[in-house]
């Protein structure tokens, strides 16, 4: 009985709507935009962080990257034209992490150089990573063929290279692939593996890997070419010597992520006299990542949630304007036995569905404005589940909450007195 009761007042508002389409359209355009700026904000918030969040992902949360880096004071040596600039990570650092933490799970030493490389007449200028084959499981990338380094390359210091799929493509191009030799600076090698490679800058810490990256064993890479390396610029040489480039440190657990990183530190700082190290820890930038784009879906939806305010005091207005319209015909409904509940619920449900019809085309405005934004500005945008949902909640919750009030002043409207206007 309350189901058809309730269907027929549904009904019955809706008819009284349609009575005056062109107004009722115009009531309902704040809560329309107003929606449609709310998904369109939260999806266009959604999509510049995700790509951000992925590439931090991308570097491992249970990861920790040391690296090499100039101190202050070795920066301000190398001007005066040093003979040789000492810095960095060293291999005993290398073993003090292995021996020193039971929380480390896997510890890869990494050594950087920009080498040329060449088969045939073609050349191009590769970044010679020398590393353990353990890199391939802390930066895991999808293997394209052959196979990655192995522990046997690293003992018996093998003159084998894993490229990635961008370096096979410029030097090796129709030339076959695994098992083909070329050269790296000056030096002999077999490529034994492809590899896909990411890139790109996640916050203020860079991908490990590039696409112009060749993978040799570290034993490969010291006994060839060294420690040293030389620098030349503005006429003057250089020469630099640091063992490793980098440490990359895969912990157990994500709790034991950062005070793994903080013992590093310390430890660190016992045996560097200068500060030429920088520990960087994806999880810590992650979850300041996160927390930004918490921040930032907050700000933008609440700047898009005065739109729909503006909508609410429109359908509040409206339904004001209605109320004094129609007090004859409210005087006749209590004349005849209608009470003040079926008055309030008559009026709120004009109200909502004012609000529940905008918020409809709203959302399908907010949908249409993401994917314009992706297609003409080339914006990542994501549309989220909680980003439909949200404003149209809170678009039903406005025509509830101002409707509220003009329903309960044409409930309180006297029955003679309405009867008596003209």
């Amino acid at each position: 009985m309350r189901q058809i009761k309730f269907f027929r007042e549904l009904t019955s508002g809706i008819e009284t709507l349609l009575l005056h389409k062109l107004r009722s359209f115009l009531t309902m355009l704040g809560v329309v935009f107003g929606v449609g700026s709310v998904v369109a904000m939260l999806a266009v918030g959604e999509g510049a962080s995700k790509e951000a969040l992925e590439q931090i992902r991308k570097l491992g949360s249970n990861n920790i990257i040391i690296s090499s880096v100039k101190s202050v004071e070795e920066e301000a040596s190398s001007t005066t034209r040093s003979f040789i600039s000492i810095y960095g990570l060293t291999y005993q650092d290398h073993a003090r992490i292995q021996e020193s933490f039971a929380s480390v799970k896997k510890d890869v030493p990494v050594k950087l150089m920009r080498k040329e490389s060449r088969l045939g007449k073609r050349s191009l200028e590769l970044r010679v990573v020398g590393t353990a084959p353990q890199w391939f499981e802390v930066i895991p990338r999808e293997l394209l063929g052959g196979r990655r380094l192995s522990r046997t390359d690293i003992e018996n210091k093998t003159a084998v290279v894993v490229l990635t799929e961008f370096g096979a493509r410029k030097i090796l191009a129709t030339m076959n692939t695994i098992g083909q030799s070329i050269r790296i600076g000056g030096n002999s090698f077999e490529v034994v593996g492809i590899i896909k490679s990411e890139t790109g800058q996640a916050g203020t810490m860079q991908i490990p890997d590039k696409e112009i990256d060749a993978y040799i064993p570290i034993t490969t890479a010291k006994s060839y070419f060294g420690d040293v390396t030389m620098k030349i610029s503005a006429g003057s040489r250089l020469r630099e010597k640091v063992e490793l480039h980098q440490i990359i440190v895969q912990v157990d657990s994500l709790a034991s992520v950062e005070p793994t990183a903080q013992a590093i530190e310390r430890m660190l700082t016992l045996f560097h006299k200068k500060k030429d190290y920088q520990i960087n820890v994806p999880l810590a930038l992650l979850k300041q990542a996160e927390a930004t784009k918490r921040t930032f879906n907050i700000v933008l939806g609440s700047i898009a949630g005065i739109s729909l305010l503006v909508g609410g005091i429109g359908i509040m207005n409206i339904m004001l304007a209605s109320v004094t319209e129609r007090i004859r015909e409210i005087g006749i409904r209590r004349a005849i036995g209608a009470k003040r509940r079926q008055i309030i619920i008559q009026f709120l449900i004009e109200a909502v569905v004012l609000s529940t019809i905008g918020g409809i085309i709203g959302l399908m405005l907010g949908i249409v404005i993401p994917w314009f934004i992706t297609w003409f500005a080339k914006m990542p945008t994501v549309i989220t589940p909680a980003g439909i949902l949200l404003p149209l909640t809170v678009s039903i919750g406005i025509g509830i909450i101002f409707g509220l009030y003009p329903a309960a002043r044409a409930a309180r409207v006297d029955p003679i007195v309405a009867l008596r206007h003209e």
